[in-house]
């Protein structure tokens, strides 16, 4: 009985590393996602289609005549794990969540206030609307 219970324990214990290593690997690659996007385009947001705060986000940048790469993650079946990443890394799991230049911006209300403060036109090297309500 002991023998079987140490054969048992030992499977256990594989199947747990196991596990936690694709967990991991799976973080780690949706880490890799997000820093690659990040880096290899201007403007990022990482959004929701049917988020208000998020189309709040996205219509500044219209507003500025700037073309974001959006990244839908509910319209992605790893979505959740790009959140989840995402969160990691900027250490907040909300949307939108917005970048320039590989530079964090923040959400909604942080674009909002670049954009109303002039901030924003000048980190994307073009001139201001003078329409700041949105």
């Amino acid at each position: 009985m002991t023998m079987f219970r140490s054969l048992l324990m030992a499977m256990l214990l594989v199947t747990l590393v196991t596990s936690i290593s694709k967990v991991s690997s799976d973080s780690s690659s949706e880490a890799e996602f997000v820093k690659k996007t990040i880096s290899s385009h201007k403007i990022v947001i990482f959004s929701k289609s049917y988020c208000p705060y998020c189309k709040r986000a996205k219509s500044v940048f219209r507003e500025l005549d700037q073309v974001p790469y959006v990244v839908e993650l509910d319209e992605r079946e790893d979505g959740w794990s790009i959140q989840t990443a995402l969160g990691e890394i900027v250490g907040r799991r909300t949307v939108p969540q917005v970048f320039i230049n590989g530079k964090h911006i923040g959400g909604s209300d942080d674009t909002v206030d670049a954009h109303e403060s002039g901030e924003l036109a000048k980190l994307l090297g073009v001139s201001g609307n003078s329409r700041a309500e949105l």
